[in-house]
This record gives C-alpha cells, structure tokens and sequence, in this order.
C-alpha cells in the first residue's frame, strides 16, 4: 500500500567511472556486494522505500554513467532531484581531483534550487588510501555539502549516506513539498547531530 507514503524523491549518483557508484547503490537497495559489477551503461534506476523520523517515502535512486560519452544524457538526469550523492574513490587520488567538475555539472543542469548535496569517498576498505578524511571533509565544508566515508564492501557508512541526506532533503522547506512555495538554502547543521552515523560520519 502506498497511501502512507509521505512523498517520492529523486535522488541522483554521480562521479567518475569506478568509484562504486553502483555498488553503494545495490549495497543499499538490495544489502548485496559484487566484486566484479560491470560498468554503468547510460543510466540504472531503482526504486527503495524508506522510513525517516517516522514518515515513510519513496526514493526513486538514478545511477549514472562516469563514462564521458554517456553525458550526453545529463540535463534529464538532474530534472527534478532533491538530492545528489557524489562519489569518490579514497584510494585513487583522481576521482577526488574530478570533484569541482561533477560538483559544477549539478549546479549547470540541477533545476531545484536547494537541491541537497552529499560527498561519499567510497572504498575505505582498500589499502592505499590516496585521500584523506580531512581532505573529504574540507571539500564538504567549502561547498556546503554533508560528507561521509563509506564502504560498499563492508557496508560502512552505506545506510548512513543515503537516510542522512533524506532527513536533509525533509529538513528543507520548498524542496520537496509539491505546493510549497518556500525555499531556503541549505543549512549547516552541527556535526553533533548526526547521531545514526557512529563515528564514520560527518554532518554539518
């Protein structure tokens, strides 16, 4: 039944081509973990119920190709979104050097104003880290974004992205009301907050 569903949101995956975009999806959707996923062709979709403080919704979760010459297809993907998750790779220093692009194809084509961004560096399970938390974090700071180091493999962190930026997403008046006229900026809220992430998350 769906008469208590609260609202649908459209929430998008982006960064560069073997981040784990797709893995920290399924991980979340389906809590399964293939070491040998193929490559994102265009577009994948899925669809997850979810309860936050009490309200139930429906999140429609787009995952998007990091291959340049599937772009494309980019301005339908942001159409609508409430939220954006970014992904980066801690193990390989070039998908964290890619950031300001993703982050300046959203603001380009994203057509809600408040649209809620949140930075994931993905593969904190991999030895030889490349980037540093400090470094996430500092990135997530300068560009008003919530931020967390996660683990597609083990799970870390997972669960924690996607309901975080959700509480944002209902945090934000006009952003997800279908007759509210209200708009705001997106806030910082204290890392305190944050009590369902247990020590790997960062939310401001």
């Amino acid at each position: 039944m769906d008469t208590d569903i609260l609202t649908t949101l459209k929430i998008l995956i982006i960064g560069e081509s073997g981040v784990g975009k797709s893995s920290l999806l399924i991980r979340f959707t389906d809590d399964t973990f293939d070491q040998d996923i193929g490559a994102t062709i265009g577009v994948d979709f899925k669809v997850k119920t979810v309860e936050v403080d009490g309200n139930r919704m429906k999140l429609a979760l787009w995952d998007t190709a990091g291959q340049e010459r599937f772009r494309t297809l980019t301005p339908s993907y942001y159409r609508g979104a409430q939220g954006v998750i970014l992904v980066y790779d801690v193990s390989v220093r070039q998908t964290f050097d890619k950031l300001n692009d993703w982050l300046n194809e959203c603001e380009t084509y994203a057509t809600k104003q408040d649209i809620v961004k949140m930075l994931v560096g993905n593969k904190i399970d991999k030895p030889g880290r490349q980037v540093t938390r400090q470094e996430g974090l500092q990135f997530a700071r300068r560009h008003s974004m919530l931020f967390i180091e996660a683990s597609a493999k083990t799970k870390d962190g997972v669960e924690c992205a996607f309901e975080e930026l959700v509480e944002k997403i209902l945090q934000t008046p006009g952003l997800w009301e279908k007759e509210s006229k209200s708009t705001i900026g997106l806030s910082i809220v204290p890392a305190g907050n944050a009590s369902s992430c247990y020590g790997s998350c960062s939310i401001f």
